[in-house]
């Protein structure tokens, strides 16, 4: 089914959480240049989208479930929410968005003792919920570069890798005046992601340190020349992956009572995106009831958990953390730039949903891996951010967050093939001290050779598959039929 595409247009300005200083989106701005503080996008005309009651944007948002129209089937399928600027012949799509929703099995429920389903964000092109936020970003880039006319743009991104080669692929398929180059924390990006950025023909640019030496690195870039900054500082991104929020309310057929959202804060960009995301649906009455939205930190960086586990909101002073290594890599920053973000859109969803509407917890890096290793044994695709989620579950319910039958949906940001090192390094027992992650023998799995390699030279082509057929029924314990 082939639908026209909206022909209403929004009016966006950046909007400054410090100073609140406005511009226009006729230029890409990543910090204000009065006070340096990070942007949110604001279409000024949001109020008229109230005129149509929530009951008709829902159906107008399940239509376009079933079209064909390119530019309306993956994140733009809720254009008008987003980034309601953009033309049809600007907007890309890769397949990004519309990520299923799968619910535990009843095994890992009852061990668990929270029904709770994994929205699987590792489906996404680039196997991570950075496209989301790339589809977006690269959309109003190529609006830009088209009316201006420009013959070159080089876009640049920090990153532990997902944003890289969620970046470079975008950057690929675009293609001129498009360039990517990522800015990498030497040694710190699994092979798999350092391999994605550079298949896609990215220039790519290691650094000693951190993430948060890359992403100090590149803002000075942003700040001195002539480049495209992607990260999570750049506020199309945030605007993009608001499409988590709204394709999980679709998914529960606008019903989000009684469910509970768990969303590793990393950057803080997803979870800035995600409360961002359902409070335009409450205002527009699309949603009638605000989720439980709980944000989770390991212990090896964890300043939004700090900052929050100050009861009394008067006394909370935010402060950077100096990040020990974690499996979850992406939640691996000291200084998370959306922070502000944060705290402006927690402020006015506990004021609509109460105290309880939003918290974060603390976990532990074992509880991290160990969540994750639970998730897949039991056929999810989690990344170690997705066994945080699993591990923030389990705090939250030893906390007593959370009701008996609260259904938790946990965010999945990437697909577990990017971790596999973690894992490896968890069956063998070989976590650098730095992790303090201890491999427990009933959590190991590995290959079992059936017989010595020199067995199979001596047989004969009968003899060994009757030799080796044996040594697979004394194995396995195989009864005869």
């Amino acid at each position: 089914m082939h639908m026209n595409f909206p022909a209403q247009r929004g009016n966006m300005e950046y909007y400054c959480l410090g100073c609140s200083t406005r511009y226009p989106t006729d230029e890409l701005y990543y910090t204000c240049p009065e006070c340096g503080s990070v942007f949110l996008l604001e279409d000024l005309d949001f109020d008229r989208l109230k005129a149509t009651p929530g009951t008709q944007w829902r159906e107008i948002f399940d239509t376009r479930a079933a079209t064909k129209t390119t530019a309306l089937r993956g994140i733009f399928r809720f254009y008008e929410l987003m980034a309601p600027v953009l033309d049809e012949q600007d907007i890309v799509y890769l397949g990004e968005g519309q990520t299923p929703i799968i619910q535990a099995n009843e095994t890992l429920i009852d061990q668990v003792g929270q029904p709770f389903a994994y929205k699987n964000d590792g489906q996404n092109p680039s196997a991570s919920f950075k496209d989301r936020g790339m589809a977006c970003a690269f959309s109003y880039l190529k609006a830009l570069a088209r009316e201006n006319q420009w013959d070159e743009v080089l876009t640049v991104c920090a990153s532990t890798g997902d944003t890289s080669a969620a970046a470079a692929l975008y950057a690929a398929y675009v293609g001129s005046p498009l360039r990517s180059v990522v800015i990498l924390p030497h040694g710190k990006v699994t092979p798999q992601q350092l391999a994605q950025p550079l298949g896609s023909g990215a220039t790519v640019l290691e650094v000693p340190g951190v993430f948060d030496d890359c992403m100090r690195v590149v803002e000075h870039l942003a700040d001195n020349f002539r480049v495209a900054l992607l990260n999570s500082k750049n506020a199309w991104r945030i605007l993009g992956q608001e499409s988590y929020a709204f394709e999980a309310a679709q998914w529960f057929d606008w019903n989000l009572s009684g469910k509970a959202i768990f969303v590793p804060i990393g950057n803080a960009g997803n979870i800035t995106a995600i409360m961002g995301g359902l409070l335009k649906l409450y205002k527009l009455g699309i949603i009638e009831t605000l989720p439980r939205v709980v944000g989770v930190q390991s212990h090896h960086a964890d300043p939004v958990y700090r900052y929050y586990a100050v009861d009394e909101p008067t006394e909370r002073e935010y402060k950077p953390v100096t990040v020990e290594p974690s499996v979850a890599q992406a939640a691996m920053i000291g200084n998370p730039v959306s922070f502000p973000r944060v705290k402006h859109f927690a402020e006015q969803y506990e004021a609509i949903g109460g105290k309880d509407s939003f918290s974060v917890v603390q976990v532990t890096e074992q509880a991290i891996i160990e969540g994750m290793l639970l998730a897949n044994r039991h056929g999810h695709i989690a990344c170690t951010q997705g066994g945080e989620c699993l591990a923030g579950l389990i705090r939250a319910k030893e906390l007593g967050l959370l009701e008996d039958n609260e259904l938790a949906i946990l965010d999945a940001t990437a697909h577990s093939l990017k971790f596999i090192d973690f894992q490896t390094m968890y069956f063998e027992d070989s976590f650098p001290q730095g992790y303090g992650i201890t491999s427990k023998p009933e959590n190991r799995n590995s290959p079992q050779l059936v017989i010595a390699p020199e067995e199979r030279e001596r047989l004969s082509a009968d003899d060994y598959t009757r030799v080796t057929a044996e040594a697979v029924v004394k194995r396995l314990g195989l009864l005869k039929r």
